[in-house]
């Protein structure tokens, strides 16, 4: 990916409220191409179920279905109401996305939910995670890529110009490798998967990307950096107040063998923003302690917000994707 433009700065994918057109004009709008960041296929979580994380992925589905129960996401026999309301609210987005975008040139980025947050989710006909289950893992993972690899051709379609970007979201990575998600009856958890197996069923849906960059989300502590780049992903994505200093060898590493940092450095919920030189401090100090050369910062990290930005108010939402491009020009212009 040393050719690819990624750009400085970007969203993690969720948007407040449920107008379609506003939340693909705010993001466009904040984020142009690669002097000022990569525009992405904004979620809007807040219209309900269908356009939550784990339904929208649902939707993408080939050849399985969903539906909702009280407890969640479950598997069905046949599309019904709620995968057909998935399939109309992403329909909805791509529309107001194609209509931002026309004549754009650059990198563009869609998300959807990777194969173990999907596995520790989705519940099957027995009421108990498709986690249980290294079969049922394995056909939803294969359902997944054959999903993304339309979805992504669609996107393609739609904005010709566009060097598309998958990004897969990973929350419930680390508790699926430490064996730490509930069965249903949540007096005990599931057993943890190999990390061998989740590395290689990470690194087969990642493959639909082609010849396209792949980033991997999680916002949760302890991102296992490492696994993440065996697996094929291009850049990692997480929260960067969650960082200890255990962390500074692997993402020494990872800097080193050409891995992009999406450093999540800005609030995601309504408060107020420090100075743009202030939210990157902290990756300016990880640079030092590293003995990284300050010059690779702005080549290295693109700022993002610490994660989704659904819980924000528009306005607010606005502020801190605005925010993301002048800090990330801050780490440009001033590394050290």
């Amino acid at each position: 990916m040393s050719d690819f433009r990624w750009g400085p700065a970007t969203g993690v994918g969720s948007m407040p409220g449920g107008d379609a057109r506003e939340a693909a004009k705010t993001v466009t709008g904040s984020f142009e191409g690669p002097e000022q960041g990569i525009p992405y296929l904004a979620e809007l979580p807040a219209r309900g179920p269908g356009a939550d994380m784990i339904g929208r992925t649902a939707g993408l589905l080939v050849d399985l279905y969903a539906r909702v129960e009280p407890s969640g996401w479950r598997v069905g026999d046949r599309p019904g109401r709620d995968t057909r309301r998935a399939k109309a609210w992403l329909g909805e987005d791509l529309d107001a996305l194609e209509e931002f975008t026309q004549g754009y040139e650059g990198p563009l980025k869609v998300q959807a939910v990777g194969p173990w947050t999907l596995a520790a989710a989705l519940e099957l006909r027995n009421g108990e995670a498709a986690l249980s289950d290294p079969g049922a893992c394995r056909d939803l993972a294969g359902s997944l890529a054959e999903g993304l690899r339309a979805h992504l051709a669609d996107v393609r379609r739609r904005v010709p110009g566009a060097q598309v970007v998958l990004q897969l979201d990973e929350p419930s990575l680390i508790a699926v490798l430490r064996g730490q998600v509930k069965t249903a009856s949540e007096y005990r958890t599931h057993r943890a998967v190999d990390r061998q197996v989740v590395e290689s069923t990470l690194r087969d849906v990642l493959a639909v990307r082609g010849d396209g960059p792949c980033v991997v989300h999680s916002c949760a502590p302890d991102v296992p950096f490492a696994l993440l780049r065996r697996a094929g992903a291009d850049a990692v994505s997480f929260d960067f107040a969650l960082l200890t200093e255990r962390d500074d060898e692997v993402i020494g590493e990872a800097v080193e063998g050409g891995t992009k940092l999406f450093a999540g450095v800005v609030p995601g919920v309504d408060g107020r923003l420090s100075d743009p030189a202030g939210s990157v401090m902290g990756v300016r100090s990880l640079w030092r302690r590293l003995g990284l050369n300050p010059g690779s910062l702005a080549e290295s990290v693109v700022v993002t917000p610490s994660c989704g930005l659904a819980g924000a108010s528009p306005a607010y939402a606005r502020e801190v994707l605005a925010h993301c491009v002048r800090a990330a020009r801050s780490l440009a212009d001033n590394p050290e």
